[in-house]
């Protein structure tokens, strides 16, 4: 029984998160206590709850402390089952956590399952669908691990009510762990809105400030469409394509804060990308971090790769993979940023 103190480095839902996926990837059981501790309202979150019955759900698991505010959670899993599931939040809380706390287990199982997901889509503090979808899976094909992501409805903070489905196709023979280092050339730079429920006033004047800052024009400022009903809400997202990675930045609308502001925060964090040579931003660093260490554990064989910045998220996060597998991350300073380094224990 592996026992982690979960106010511990960054000492949110994290921590809880990469427990479960590797406790199912190895068949490891672990104890977690003082679960997000730190914060204002500490325990386990209708989101978090979510994640902890998918996770027992999928792999058949004994579990104690599984409800809502608890701060101790006893997880011991049994065998991975592939197969066709449903999980919803049932809030605006994230779909896409729920998703990645269970991808890395189904594709270790031995047959293809498809996930039918509710919730929130696009929140603050979570991984938008499209970064998962632009981002972090096709670097999940790289590694080997193919998947399906579709987005069916569009869920924003308070309403919730988003829909994703996601088919994963078996990969723990396929895994094959490498390095990325360097972005490569350019291809493609562009700007999105999606704003329903609000005036169109509100994406145009995003996209306006995106462009003149930015210097983009024409097709790489898109106000795209989408069902009134799926709102309100206000995604403001920036893609930034090349040859070895796709950045997705995020900036979200909320009420008393200006449509300007919103885009002047978008521009500003892509800025902050691209004085960077490295090829990973903040968020993808830490979350790249555990499917690369499933291949590095199965091939027993080291990958690296470069990041922007080191976030306590990130940081924390290699502790836990380190507690569940025989690896180890060693991080370096590397120019204006960061070589993170999984190796073999």
């Amino acid at each position: 029984m592996i026992e982690i103190d979960g106010s511990v480095g960054e000492g949110g839902g994290q921590i809880l998160r990469t427990s479960l996926a590797l406790s199912m990837c190895t068949g490891q059981p672990f104890k977690l206590t003082r679960i997000r501790a730190g914060r204002a309202k500490p325990g386990l979150m209708r989101q978090h709850l979510t994640c902890v019955n998918a996770a027992t759900q999928i792999s058949a698991a004994e579990v104690q402390g599984a409800e809502m505010n608890s701060q101790s959670l006893a997880f011991r899993p049994g065998a991975v089952r592939a197969g066709d599931y449903n999980f919803n939040v049932g809030t605006a809380g994230s779909c896409t956590l729920v998703l990645q706390t269970v991808w890395p287990a189904l594709l270790m199982a031995n047959a293809p399952s498809r996930l039918a997901l509710g919730g929130g889509t696009h929140n603050p503090m979570a991984p938008p669908f499209h970064f998962l979808a632009r981002s972090y899976a096709p670097l999940m094909r790289k590694l080997g691990a193919d998947v399906g992501l579709t987005l069916r409805r569009l869920g924003f903070y308070p309403a919730g009510g988003g829909e994703i489905e996601a088919d994963i196709w078996p990969a723990a023979d396929k895994l094959q762990p490498f390095d990325l280092t360097t972005r490569g050339e350019q291809r493609e730079a562009y700007a999105e809105c999606f704003a329903p429920a609000l005036p169109r006033t509100v994406a145009a004047r995003e996209l306006e400030r995106v462009g003149a800052a930015m210097g983009w024009t024409g097709d790489a400022l898109r106000a795209v469409f989408v069902q009134q009903n799926e709102g309100p809400g206000n995604a403001l997202i920036a893609t930034l394509a090349y040859e070895n990675i796709t950045e997705v930045v995020t900036q979200f609308g909320e009420k008393g804060i200006s449509a300007e502001k919103v885009a002047q925060d978008l521009v500003r964090d892509v800025r902050r990308y691209q004085v960077h040579d490295a090829a990973l931003g903040p968020h993808l660093a830490d979350q790249w971090a555990l499917p690369l260490s499933l291949a590095v554990w199965k091939r027993q064989r080291a990958a690296s790769y470069t990041c922007t910045e080191l976030t306590p998220h990130a940081k924390t996060n290699f502790e836990v993979i380190e507690r569940f597998m025989p690896v180890r991350f060693a991080v370096s300073a590397d120019g204006k940023g960061w070589l993170v380094v999984c190796s073999p224990a």
